[in-house]
Formats: structure tokens, sequence, C-alpha cells
């Protein structure tokens, strides 16, 4: 996989369009899309905009995910990284419907 499929598959993640994604990076659409089939490589500012918006930039530029240990987080995102961790699986499915659906009212 290269840069360009895991920046698409960050912003498939993050529930953007192309176009949208292209404008909070303050980019064209079809530097996004050149971005994406690899035909260009984003820049730092690029890559900085992105990530303020919760791109893993480090798995976009290598391919592995930053670790999140519980010394980075806070004590009420280890609080419900704790709970999600209790569920069963068909919850946590439900809990990240949920969790995408807010982060498509943004």
């Amino acid at each position: 996989m290269n840069i360009g499929e895991r920046l698409r598959e960050e912003r498939v993640r993050l529930g953007f369009n192309q176009a949208d994604f292209a404008a909070l990076a303050g980019v064209a659409k079809t530097s996004q899309f050149n971005y994406e089939k690899g035909e260009r490589s984003p820049d730092a500012a690029y890559l900085a905009a992105v990530a303020s918006k919760g791109v893993d930039v480090l798995y976009v530029v290598t391919g592995e995910r930053l670790s999140v240990g519980e010394g980075t987080l806070s004590a009420g995102e280890l609080e419900m990284v704790e709970v999600v961790r209790s569920l069963d699986e068909e919850d946590k499915g439900a809990v990240k419907r949920l969790l995408q659906a807010f982060n498509q009212k943004k």
C-alpha cells in the first residue's frame, strides 16, 4: 500500500468525501485526487492540516500506526477506552457507528 492509498483509507475512515477533505486541508479537489492516486505527494502544510482533523500522518507516510499509549490519554479518554474494551463485539460495532455519525456532523 502506498502513501496515496493510505491517505484515502484515512479519509474514508474519518467519513469524508474527497471534496470535503480537500477543503478542510486547504487544497483543491484535484490535488486531493492526485495525492490519493499517487501522482503527487502532499506537502508538510497539508499533512499538518489533515493531522488536526484526526488523520494518523505517521501511518500515511510510513504505513505504521501511531500507538496510543495510556500515558497519552486524558483521564476521560482512558475511561472511555476501558468501557469500550469491556463491550462485546456487537456493542463495539454500535459504538463505532455512533462515533462515526457524530464525526460526520462536524
